[in-house]
């Protein structure tokens, strides 16, 4: 297998990492002349669902897109509540507001920056129609001591798992194999990328069948099926939003590759959490890399230093980046905002340092010793106002 690297490791926060087959595998589409939704969509399908181990799986264009379907199947609407951390990617409560509902915003777990099922307990009303865990860097979540609760008030689990395509749970059940509506991102950065894509697992063959009408304009024939025709039907409202053929031939070139990213993934986290062991002030927020394929690489920094450590990262040449800044805390969220303690106090303190496969241990020795300086050096009550960096779903 070629590699095609990238220059310059630690001039990115994150980078699509690529294996040298995508090109071909874009070029042997482009000869189709067809690059909507069609065939190569399908086997990229039935690719995944191979993988995962599950009955089906529905692509679709964005991980945003693939959140919003999501809810939309599973029955959330105008009126309804949905439980998500505030600390996520703004793209999790854009998608709940595409549905007419409303976030009800969750505190998340410190060492793991992920909602617990006491988190969710909590945050639970009358008016919740379904709760979306987001599994921050790629850590599977673990529901199962409120399950028989949410299934009870007919709650609808809807996974935010745009990190954590290849992970699994303790046990080594793979996310997306657990019964809740999974979602997944295939965008640039992502562990898995399609240049841009999205993933649902549906529960059920029927909930598969509506999601491929919605994503297609609502249409229940594709392309190929409507060509043959002299019409078609719009069985309900939808979007357009499928998968390109263009996007799902780079995704199965880089899914026959997927297993040597998730090994690198994994190397690279470890070689980081030995390389920051030993600099007082710092703590790794732990992604259970036994089980997960690392998304990024996040610490905690005092709060009085971030923004100075920060600010003194990228003028060394290295692209640190805050992920998240919290939802709860936006203009756009602000009428659903409530007190969440631990997240407010993360907003001040996280980090997260260049992480793509292309890095070296060398660039990860750098990192370290560069934010071992900036601490060092960092005078006590910084409030440096520097630029944050947030990820794409």
């Amino acid at each position: 297998m070629t590699v095609v690297t990238s220059p310059s490791g630690l001039a990115a926060n994150a980078r699509p990492y690529l294996h040298g087959t995508e090109l071909a595998a874009i070029a042997r589409v482009l000869e189709t002349g067809q690059y909507g939704h069609g065939a190569e969509t399908e086997q990229f399908e039935r690719e995944l669902a191979a993988f995962l181990g599950v009955e089906d799986v529905v692509a679709v264009a964005t991980g945003t897109a693939a959140l919003h379907l999501a809810l939309l199947a599973a029955g959330v609407g105008p009126g309804d509540k949905v439980v998500v951390p505030s600390l996520t990617f703004c793209a999790s409560v854009q998608a709940i507001l595409a549905t007419g509902a409303a976030p009800r915003f969750a505190d998340v777990d410190p060492t793991t920056l992920c909602v617990t099922a006491d988190h969710v307990r909590a945050a639970l009303t009358p008016t919740t129609r379904a709760v979306m865990p987001v599994l921050y860097g790629g850590r599977a979540v673990d529901l199962a001591p409120i399950a028989a609760d949410l299934a009870a008030r007919r709650i609808v689990v809807v996974e935010d798992a745009a990190h954590a395509f290849g992970s699994a749970h303790p046990g080594g059940r793979r996310v997306g194999t657990t019964g809740a509506l999974t979602c997944f991102s295939f965008d640039a950065i992502k562990s898995l990328t399609c240049g841009d894509g999205g993933a649902i697992v549906p529960r059920t063959p029927d909930e598969a069948q509506r999601l491929r009408r919605v994503r297609l304009l609502g249409m229940g024939a594709v392309r190929e099926e409507r060509v043959r025709t002299v019409g078609y039907q719009v069985h309900e409202a939808g979007f357009r939003c499928h998968l390109s053929t263009l996007h799902a031939a780079i995704g199965r070139a880089q899914l026959a590759g997927f297993p040597e990213i998730a090994s690198r993934r994994q190397r690279l986290w470890r070689s980081y959490a030995a390389a920051l062991a030993g600099i007082p002030d710092v703590s790794l927020v732990d992604l259970d890399v036994a089980r997960s394929v690392p998304f990024n690489c996040v610490v905690r920094v005092p709060a009085p230093h971030r923004d100075t450590v920060h600010a003194r990262l990228h003028a060394d040449g290295i692209q640190a980046g805050v992920h998240y800044p919290p939802n709860h805390r936006q203009p756009a969220f602000s009428a659903w905002s409530s007190p969440l303690p631990a997240t407010e106090t993360l907003a001040d303190e996280i980090l997260s340092l260049p992480f793509h496969p292309d890095l070296t241990d060398g660039d990860i020795t750098r990192v370290a010793d560069a934010l071992a300086a900036a601490l060092r050096t960092a005078p006590t009550g910084s409030t440096a106002a520097v630029g944050q960096e947030a990820g794409a779903r």
